[in-house]
């Protein structure tokens, strides 16, 4: 039965509606005004996962470097990739700053000294 109820899906999905996707879902909640929970996530799709050189499982980093982990839309992790931390600032042999990518992903050229150098796979889909 149909709810008035605002925080209900039921109010957005009538019985024999198709079964909501996620991002029906979310895109639903996010116009209710609803920003917790599954409302809080942007709709599957919105934000692709980010390519770049996977960190080996007991690499120790350098000051400045950190691992990103991500997820697919489906929840299959994906290897952990090499990112420059927020706050850190990386300097050419002449103490100049080198600028950092706009999404902070390090590129080959800028990996740590002896660190392997293999992009990750994205699983398909």
């Amino acid at each position: 039965m149909p709810s008035n109820d605002p925080d209900d899906l039921a109010a957005y999905f009538q019985p024999g509606d198709p079964e909501p996707t996620g991002a029906q879902v979310i895109e639903a909640l996010q116009q209710a005004g609803v920003r917790t929970g599954l409302g809080a996530f942007n709709p599957p799709g919105t934000s692709p996962p980010l390519v770049g050189l996977a960190v080996p499982e007991g690499y120790e980093l350098p000051p400045g470097y950190v691992r990103h982990h991500q997820v697919t839309d489906e929840g299959v992790a994906i290897e952990p990739i090499l990112m420059f931390s927020p706050d850190f600032v990386l300097h050419d042999a002449q103490g100049r700053p080198i600028a950092m990518p706009a999404d902070r992903v390090v590129p080959p050229e800028l990996a740590p000294p002896g660190m392997p150098r293999r992009q990750i796979q994205i699983p398909p889909r």
